[in-house]
């Protein structure tokens, strides 16, 4: 019988291995519905079960990495929802779910509505990182918007209280569950940012499942968080709990504990800070002092005596005296010179000439400036004789001299008109000379 050569054997350990590795690069994280049974919870801490319908089921492993985070209790007959990646267990080639993620079967439609949403506010920009506000390095004023009941207002007092005692912390009361919720934290933002004390906000609530928190994946309340001029720091349930608050908030606390840690500085590390500040500033004062010393030492040693000094001082003053008596001669010398070049040129320039010419530049002008003003003079006399036959031309009293009259009333207007007056009224009438003040009789209108 001949052998065949060229055919492929697995053993058994291999083939469970090619087919588990098939499994887990060929098939991504998938989500599948079912009910739970045979569930044992291991003293290793990981959870063992099985997930089943009406017509099949399939072993399933979550790890204690996974489950620690579950904010709820499983039980047998549970309807859940699990997140988990297609595996084989080589040892007895049993295929299973490894399951990252579980939640009770109801939050599935929650679920679907939070991606919505979160993608919804993402695509407007909600997220984008430039809208986030800085905190205050030192904060003045602490509001914390939570329910004054919960833990997670013990955990961030209790905080401050250790890191930063002197900050003022204002509780603002809501509910953090339920359908009024979320109102009720819109209101006290709204009330945070109307009284103007706070610097930085806490919205914060313990750990819980997706409904539970569902208040904070309210629409209209992640827009008034976006809109807020007050920095807000959202610490809503544990490490691995999302909500859309914590997207559009300027800073995501993983912890309510940990919220508190981020808003405040540790005074007792600044103390430490300082304190390190101060004993090296006074190291280095010490070391400035003895170099000082030292180089006061060097500089008393080469100390001479004054004597000596002044000696030096009256060899050099004698130096600059003789600089100062040449310098002098020299000047004297020089000016001496230049005064006997200036009276050269003044012999040279005798003033006789130009005093006659400018006797003759005098006459000249005063002969101009005689027949300019005669000149002006009559001009001016001609243009004042042509105003004032102007002037009298227009005067109202040439007028009167013609024969006319000017008729006025008794408060001094000028009538015009007879329709402007009635029978009774006293009217003053000027003539060129003297007036006449009359009384109205009888009115006669023009058509």
């Amino acid at each position: 019988m001949e052998i065949q050569t060229d055919k492929i054997v697995f053993s058994v350990s291999q083939l469970n291995r090619r087919v588990k590795q098939l499994l887990e690069t060929q098939l991504p994280l998938i989500w599948v519905s079912g009910e739970i049974s045979n569930l044992t919870q291991h003293s290793s801490g990981h959870w063992y079960f099985t997930l089943k319908d009406d017509r099949a089921q399939v072993k399933c492993a979550m790890f204690r990495a996974c489950n620690r985070y579950l904010r709820w209790q499983p039980c047998a007959g549970k309807q859940v929802v699990l997140r988990a990646s297609v595996s084989l267990y080589e040892n007895r080639g049993d295929f299973q779910l490894i399951v990252e993620h579980m939640e009770e079967a109801g939050d599935g439609a929650l679920q679907q509505a939070y991606e919505t949403l979160k993608r919804k506010l993402q695509q407007e920009g909600l997220f984008d990182a430039s809208l986030k506000k800085n905190l205050p390095q030192f904060p003045k004023h602490i509001g914390v918007i939570s329910s004054p009941s919960g833990a997670a207002v013990h955990d961030i007092i209790s905080v401050i209280t250790r890191r930063y005692w002197i900050a003022p912390v204002t509780i603002i009361p809501v509910t953090v569950q339920g359908k009024a919720a979320a109102g009720e934290i819109i209101e006290a933002l709204g009330k945070a940012e109307a009284c103007k004390l706070f610097d930085v906000i806490i919205l914060a609530r313990g750990g819980g499942s997706l409904e539970d928190l569902w208040a904070f994946n309210d629409e209209e309340l992640a827009r008034t968080i976006a809109a807020c001029p007050i920095p807000i720091v959202s610490a809503i349930g544990h490490e691995v709990d999302f909500t859309i608050a914590d997207f559009v908030a300027d800073v995501r606390a993983p912890t309510p504990s940990a919220s508190a840690e981020i808003v405040t500085p540790d005074l007792n590390e600044w103390r430490q800070t300082l304190d390190s500040f101060y004993n090296r500033l006074s190291i280095n004062f010490q070391q400035k002092i003895t170099h000082q010393r030292k180089r006061l030492h060097h500089l008393y040693k080469r100390l001479r005596h004054p004597g000596q000094h002044i000696q030096l001082q009256l060899q050099h003053l004698r130096r600059l005296h003789q600089s100062l008596q040449k310098a002098m001669i020299y000047n004297i010398q020089a000016k001496q010179q230049a005064l006997a070049e200036q009276q050269q040129r003044l012999q040279r320039q005798h003033p006789q000439k130009l005093l006659e010419s400018l006797r003759q530049l005098v006459a000249d002008k005063r002969l101009r400036a005689e027949k300019a003003t005669v000149s002006c003079l009559r001009n001016q006399r001609q243009s004042l004789a042509t105003l004032c036959q102007l002037l009298e031309a227009v005067s109202p009293l040439r007028t009167l001299q013609r024969g006319y009259a000017i008729v006025t009333d008794e408060s001094g207007h000028v009538i015009h008109s007879s329709k402007r007056l009635a029978t009774g009224d006293v009217i003053h009438t000027r003539l060129s000379s003297g007036s006449i003040t009359s009384e109205v009789k009888k009115l006669v209108h023009s058509k």
